[in-house]
């Protein structure tokens, strides 16, 4: 589910997971570092294996042009799937973006401040020490009623804005 929300990535976007990923800056995103991203944003019915994995790419690591297209696969194939299911899309991308926004609202308020966006990303390893000012701005250009923090609503907006 979070693989078909994943398809608004930029190549750039891309790019940097993929170093982030690379925790030993070989240039290959090995199949344990890339599982390891996996395990954290997905929910525990949609993890793979390493056995899983290296059937799908058949390879032990994968450079960037590999992991591009194992993430377009992934995302065709997730895209797909959701094309020819019976459930609606609409209703579908709902639950995505609810559950998205649960995983960013730590506190449970209804509400993402910078303080919880920045714990999230740092957690997911896509932020370093020096990016708190970032999630301040980001906050600040999509809370359309200038409270300070994001409403599903906002977040909502913030998704689908993104994705187009």
């Amino acid at each position: 589910m979070l693989f078909m929300n994943m398809s608004i990535l930029s190549s750039t976007d891309l790019h940097r997971i993929f170093e982030k990923l690379d925790t030993n800056c070989d240039g290959f995103v090995s199949l344990e570092e890339l599982n390891s991203v996996l395990q954290r944003i997905c929910n525990t019915s949609s993890q793979f294996s390493l056995e899983e994995l290296e059937s799908l790419v058949e390879k032990k690591s994968l450079d960037f042009n590999e992991f591009l297209f194992f993430y377009n696969s992934i995302s065709k194939e997730k895209n797909e799937e959701n094309r020819g299911g019976d459930e609606d899309e609409n209703d579908e991308l709902e639950r995505d973006l609810v559950k998205t926004f649960k995983v960013f609202d730590l506190d449970g308020d209804g509400f993402i401040t910078s303080q919880e966006l920045e714990c999230v990303l740092k957690r997911l390893g896509f932020l370093d020490e020096s990016s708190g000012k970032d999630c301040r701005s980001m906050i600040r250009f999509y809370d359309t009623n200038l409270d300070g923090r994001l409403d599903f609503q906002e977040f909502k907006n913030m998704m689908l804005i993104t994705s187009v």
